[in-house]
């Protein structure tokens, strides 16, 4: 089978060009076969006779960090445009942690992002991280998850992602191990068709410190985008799945395209492709969009 490798330049400022083109095609090991530009200086494919191995992967990746180019491989068998798109939320859709920035409420900020940052690179167990976590907000007012939620800042290129697949006929999904009570007003914001999340136990206007069962984490994250292919009778090679941490891990490996978006070191050392530079319209260009 024939593979496409698609480079994406992540900065006005540092433009694709025909040296960077030459650079790529001298790092395969098989014939070249045809050249496409998606969007002049910015995303080209380079169509070859087949996949790339790892160490190709790897050489090519390490020409263009420099240069902030993100590099895509992807087979050519005429399903490059998904019709299902799960996606991650925390420093994926949204900048940043949205429990960590709840937590600045009442001046947790730093020690809960701590136990943050190791659950999504894959040290601290977590459900065991969540539930810690959310123990340590206890009694914090309900009226703090609105004000977060008038402070959320979206990831540059979301809406364009979401709003561009929607118009092509793709359904997409958020899926998050945060709260219900961000990915509700986010999706709605992007335009997702579906969001789910966990939910936090309020009583009295309060934050109980306990989160309801059943806490949705990586393994739930796969059941949802198996869920949807059946529900919206989707093969699973149609499907995207793009996140951040170790638990979109699993959903990133089961999709038809699974992608890191600045992944932790834990995933990008294990997803076959990753937005290493750029903003979420990598996500189209990869998929063989050339206008948005």
């Amino acid at each position: 089978m024939s593979s496409i490798l698609v480079l994406v330049a992540a900065d006005d400022d540092k433009p694709l060009t025909e040296k960077h083109l030459e650079m790529a095609k001298s790092c395969f090991d098989t014939n070249f076969l045809l050249e496409k530009w998606l969007s002049p200086q910015k995303a080209v494919e380079l169509y070859f006779e087949s996949i790339p191995g790892a160490v190709e992967r790897d050489k090519l990746e390490g020409l263009f960090v420099v240069d902030r180019i993100d590099t895509f491989v992807v087979a050519d068998d005429q399903r490059r445009k998904k019709k299902l798109l799960v996606s991650d939320m925390d420093n994926t859709m949204v900048i940043g942690e949205t429990l960590d920035d709840l937590a600045e409420a009442c001046g947790l900020k730093d020690k809960i992002a701590a136990i943050t940052d190791r659950a999504m690179r894959g040290d601290f167990d977590f459900h065991r991280a969540l539930r810690i976590r959310v123990e340590m907000l206890k009694g914090l007012g309900e009226s703090a998850l609105q004000e977060t939620c008038e402070r959320i800042q979206y990831m540059k290129g979301a809406e364009t992602l979401v709003q561009t697949m929607r118009a092509n006929g793709a359904k997409c999904v958020l899926v998050s191990g945060g709260f219900t009570s961000f990915t509700e007003p986010v999706a709605a914001r992007l335009g997702f068709h579906e969001n789910h999340g966990n939910v936090l136990d309020i009583e009295g206007g309060a934050l109980t410190g306990k989160v309801c069962d059943p806490i949705l984490d990586h393994q739930s994250k796969l059941e949802l985008l198996q869920y949807y292919s059946s529900v919206y009778e989707i093969d699973p090679r149609d499907t995207m799945a793009v996140g951040d941490g170790a638990n979109d891990l699993t959903m990133i490996s089961s999709a038809g395209l699974g992608v890191g978006y600045h992944p932790k070191p834990y995933l990008r050392e294990r997803a076959d492709n990753s937005v290493l530079y750029g903003d979420l319209t990598a996500l189209l260009y990869v998929q063989g969009y050339s206008t948005f």
